[in-house]
């Protein structure tokens, strides 16, 4: 397998935080040439830059991040590009068509799959157009459709074990304050993966996806290195 990696590096000067989510800090406290050392204190919350959301993070009674099996963070992953949908409109919602589009070419999702959309807000990071698409002052970017999550959900192909994952701060659309897509995602073991990076070297199909970060305890979710597992290219 060949590893890449589908994380944004954390930077104060370029991480764009969710409206509402604590600042981003990172102090040094401790220096070679004074201390022998080199050590610094990182303040954030834990949704903060490329991170995995828990099901307890939207659920009461669902499993937080200390309560998740391995497993729950090693997942078949699939990719379906839609730049140039949300490149027309920075509201798009990811529709069930879209997703059989995709599977008439690279077949049904697997089961328990982490399914994956590619809007090109991963290019924006760092950038105000992250947040608002350089249109106004309220949250915009793409996420699924309501009738897309329930369909996913209701065939199986997200599975117990499964979620949904994006280059935006969520699975819902920006303008959606009342993230009903996020609700139905997080439930029973399925995790949400957001604000991923590098998704040009992710494969349609094929590959896997591996969370990292640390597990706190009772923690909604983890800033995290998430990692796509791909296959080794026989050539």
């Amino acid at each position: 397998m060949r590893l890449v990696s589908l994380s944004h590096v954390n930077d104060p000067a370029t991480t764009n935080l969710y409206p509402g989510d604590p600042p981003f800090e990172l102090e040094t406290v401790a220096t070679i040439e004074k201390d022998g050392y080199y050590l610094r204190h990182v303040r954030e919350g834990e949704h903060t830059g490329t991170h995995w959301g828990a099901p307890g993070h939207f659920n009461a009674g669902e499993p937080l991040a200390d309560e998740l099996d391995l497993a729950d963070l090693h997942l078949p992953a699939v990719k379906i590009d839609v730049r140039e949908q949300c490149a027309r409109d920075p509201d798009y919602a990811v529709t069930v068509a879209d997703v059989e589009v995709w599977e008439q070419t690279h077949g049904r999702i697997p089961d328990g799959a982490m399914v994956i959309i590619w809007t090109g807000w991963d290019a924006k990071w760092g950038t105000a157009e992250f947040t608002n698409a350089g249109l106004d002052d309220s949250l915009r970017h793409p996420g699924f459709a309501v009738e897309t999550a329930r369909w996913l959900i209701g065939t199986g192909r997200l599975g117990r074990r499964g979620g949904t994952g994006t280059d935006t701060f969520g699975p819902d659309v920006g303008a959606d304050a009342t993230y009903t897509v996020s609700h139905l995602v997080y439930r029973e073991h399925r995790i949400s993966l957001e604000v991923l990076a590098n998704l040009e070297a992710l494969p349609a199909t094929g590959a896997h996806i591996l969370c990292g970060g640390q597990i706190n305890r009772a923690g909604s979710g983890s800033t995290a290195l998430i990692y796509g597992l791909l296959p080794e290219d026989p050539s």
